[in-house]
């Protein structure tokens, strides 16, 4: 069983207001599950849908907080869960994985590979940056060290044209399509699994995301991913980009059917 509950509620790229909403949400939804207390870090503040320099700067004290707490709970182990409003923080939490663990796969479950640099970013996006900051390929400040011998990407279908060349070349490993969960049983083995979930993941309208990119997983797809990764042991899992769109009742039965369909991962004691 899950040991604790990590919300982060701070800005770190954001298009809108939304996510930041959303995480609380998600936190909550994780913390009845489980019968955990969520702990809340960071606190909303207006996006500023700016360009990744500027983000990264407005949000850093944010996410050197994340950091430290992400770490702490990641030392204590357990399975910690994690809810972020973004992807950008990634940035943040996969250094501390890649320290503790660094024969961990991270798992990477995302519509987008999050593989772009400041140098090939077409959009200024900081969480378009937000895998590669971690695997070295730009300095965020907040370091690096994931090898990307150890990432997975999952249910990946939007990639930039850099993006796909370092997944053609074999630098980055992909699952995906109609053969996913057997070229993901091959690519973990009997790993220890970070697991990171975009929403986006999901067919559009499934879960309330800033992007929607066809040909998604379903739920009963997500659970099917789970249940093959709760076979190896877990060091955490982390879900973001769940947006609340307005619709508090709504908001509260879609975050706790994601919750639902991750109960594998939630549910491991390893």
């Amino acid at each position: 069983m899950s040991s604790s509950v990590l919300v982060f509620t701070g800005r770190i790229g954001d298009h809108n207001d939304r996510g930041m909403k959303g995480a609380a949400i998600v936190g909550a939804a994780l913390g009845r599950r489980l019968g955990i207390e969520p702990t809340v870090i960071g606190h909303p503040e207006p996006a500023l849908n700016g360009n990744w320099d500027v983000e990264l700067a407005a949000a850093l004290p944010g996410l050197k907080s994340l950091q430290a707490a992400h770490s702490a709970a990641l030392s204590l182990g357990g399975s910690p869960v994690f809810a972020w409003p973004r992807c950008a923080a990634a940035i943040a939490t996969l250094p501390n994985v890649a320290a503790q663990h660094p024969d961990a796969i991270v798992v990477w479950f995302d519509a987008h590979a999050d593989l772009n640099t400041p140098e090939n970013t077409t959009t200024g996006y900081l969480g378009g940056l937000a895998l590669s900051a971690s695997l070295g390929w730009w300095d965020s400040g907040l370091g690096a060290g994931l090898d990307p011998r150890n990432v997975v990407l999952g249910g990946t279908r939007e990639l930039d044209p850099a993006e796909q060349a370092h997944v053609d070349g074999g630098t980055i490993s992909l699952a995906a399509g109609p053969d996913m969960l057997s070229d993901l049983d091959r690519l973990i083995s009997d790993r220890p699994i970070y697991f990171h979930l975009d929403c986006d993941v999901l067919d559009p309208g499934i879960m309330p995301t800033d992007y929607s990119v066809p040909r998604g997983l379903t739920l009963d797809d997500l659970t099917a991913v789970a249940t093959r990764l709760a076979q190896n042991p877990i060091i955490g899992v982390e879900i973001g980009e769940f947006e609340d769109h307005g619709d508090a009742e709504l908001a509260r039965s879609q975050a706790a059917r994601l919750v639902y369909a991750l109960g594998p991962l939630l549910s491991t004691n390893r």
